[in-house]
């Protein structure tokens, strides 16, 4: 299907690109389809194969402490609410043009919006540092002739290539990534359904709404960034829908074929890569999902780009964007992933409860007036909003303190304080955004008074 832009004469279409700065206006030129196929893809990772035991709620010594059932459960609840919550983020970017850090001023104010825009950079070059990682060491599976540091460079250049012209290279995602991406996914379900897998109620549930909340921590590493793409959005229901679905229904999907190799592999994650590689055809339909992997450390680069013009607003995003470009590769080439359950975990307790301070505001407070949304450099600063934001961030860190050692140790230190057990049917994700939600909502009437 040709889009409308893709119709108009070369000139207009370079005119579609993404600003160069804050001070140009964001073109409106991705479509429903254009965006659908961007969040599919970006459900469709590498990471969701090699970072499936998450959901399986492993222990202090990484062993699962859930079934596989009840892991691919946790899974499907914890993508779909992130995936509610990622449409959620997706509407303000669509509604002002704004990207997604520049939305904060209005949240925050323009000076505390800094805070968590530097948070969202430090988060965003670990995650694209993580894509190459996984790219290289997921293409020495395919083939080994080639050292370790020579992918990296590969991906970091092509990943740098892409974020130069984003909307054009969502434009190719719609039309060639996504269909083979499709055919990659059916042929291996229909490849390893086959095989004989073992039990997959073995274990308990006890755990469940720990790796339900892996799962959505992944769907929600999207959120500070989703208005950099939806403020492209023709429409706010079609930036919704696409966030929301396109993202879940891939996710979920990505998920169950991991979860169903590491059973496959008898739960041992360094083996996950095993039972795509060992069938028939495998390596072919491996390195679509290796090439296509690029498109995250794109969106990781892109969005650290735009997010550095919240700061510095005439930056130009194509110098930051190759800077950023030869930033990430230089650390995948030295680091290594370490604890990848511990980093989802801290993305989300800060994440989650900022977005329920924004949706609270943005939709039931402060957005919803005739004063609009203040994106300006000098929108007031709104510590109550800050308030909010760290009511619910203490909420997450009570329920569901991580893995990362010093970390976890002083809040249950804290936990132990309180004389507080969180149960087992917490959800350290829903509560805190609950928590933070109605904690904006009351501050913000109250100044408002």
């Amino acid at each position: 299907m040709t889009s409308d832009v893709e119709k108009r004469p070369q000139g207009e279409r370079a005119r579609d690109e993404a600003p160069f700065t804050l001070d140009e206006p964001a073109p409106k030129v991705l479509g429903f389809w254009d965006q659908s196929a961007f969040w599919g893809n970006l459900g469709v990772s590498l990471l969701a194969f090699s970072g499936a035991y998450t959901v399986l709620a492993p222990d202090a010594d990484g062993r699962p402490t859930i079934s596989i059932m009840a892991g691919i459960v946790a899974m499907a609840v914890g993508t779909a609410l992130g995936g509610l919550m990622l449409g959620l983020a997706a509407v303000p970017g669509a509604r002002t043009g704004q990207p997604a850090m520049v939305l904060l001023r209005g949240l925050f104010g323009a000076r505390l919006s800094y805070a968590p825009t530097v948070l969202n950079i430090a988060q965003l070059v670990g995650w694209g540092t993580f894509e190459l990682i996984v790219i290289a060491d997921a293409a020495r599976e395919l083939w080994d002739g080639v050292p370790r540091w020579g992918y990296v460079v590969a991906a970091g250049a092509i990943t740098t290539v892409l974020t130069v012209w984003p909307l054009g290279s969502v434009r190719l995602l719609r039309r060639y990534v996504t269909v083979a991406v499709a055919i990659a996914l059916v042929y291996f379900y229909v490849r390893l359904v086959r095989e004989p897998l073992p039990d997959l109620n073995q274990g308990s549930w006890g755990g469940f709404w720990i790796g339900a909340d892996a799962a959505l921590a992944v769907s929600i590493s999207w959120v500070p960034v989703a208005a950099d793409y939806t403020r492209h959005a023709r429409t706010e229901r079609g930036a919704f829908g696409a966030a929301a679905v396109g993202y879940s229904v891939t996710q979920i999907v990505a998920y169950v074929l991991g979860l169903l190799a590491l059973a496959l592999v008898a739960g041992d994650s360094g083996r996950i890569f095993d039972p795509f590689l060992g069938a028939s055809l495998g390596v072919v339909f491996f390195a679509v999902f290796v090439l296509r992997e690029a498109d995250q450390s794109f969106a990781d680069t892109y969005s650290t780009a735009v997010s550095i013009q919240n700061l510095f607003p005439r930056a130009d995003r194509r110098v930051l964007s190759v800077a950023l470009g030869i930033g990430i590769t230089v650390l995948a080439l030295v680091l290594d992933i370490g604890d990848y359950a511990g980093f989802l975990s801290l993305i989300g307790s800060v994440f989650v409860p900022m977005l329920g301070v924004l949706a609270a505001d943005f939709f039931l407070g402060r957005g919803r007036g005739r004063a609009g949304w203040d994106v300006s450099r000098t929108a007031p600063s709104r510590w109550g909003m800050i308030a909010a934001w760290a009511a619910g961030f203490v909420v997450y860190q009570l329920v569901n303190p991580g893995t990362v050692a010093r970390w976890t140790e002083f809040w249950s230190g804290v936990r132990d304080a309180l004389h507080f057990t969180p149960q087992t049917w917490m959800s350290a994700s829903l509560l805190s955004f609950l928590v933070a939600g109605v904690a904006a909502l009351l501050i913000g009437r109250l100044t408002k008074r």
